[in-house]
């Protein structure tokens, strides 16, 4: 498992975190999903030969947030 942290712009509020939340926890191969509602932040582990970085970021776009970097 690696470990990850990106930026999301767009959160605002507790709805934002579960929905941020949900939509990478639903992945397979991610663990121990944290958000930030503060620092815009999602920190997890995960499997990259069960869900690539670019799985995960597309996740967080379809939730309706914007990944930076």
């Amino acid at each position: 498992m690696e470990k990850k942290v990106l930026k999301v712009e767009g959160m605002s509020c507790e709805h934002c975190v579960k929905a941020v939340t949900g939509a990478v926890s639903a992945l397979p191969g991610l663990a121990d999903v944290a958000v930030d509602l503060k620092g815009g932040t999602v920190a997890f582990s995960f499997d990259p030969a069960k869900a690539p970085i670019e799985t995960v970021k597309a996740a967080i776009v379809d939730a309706g947030y914007e990944v930076v970097g």
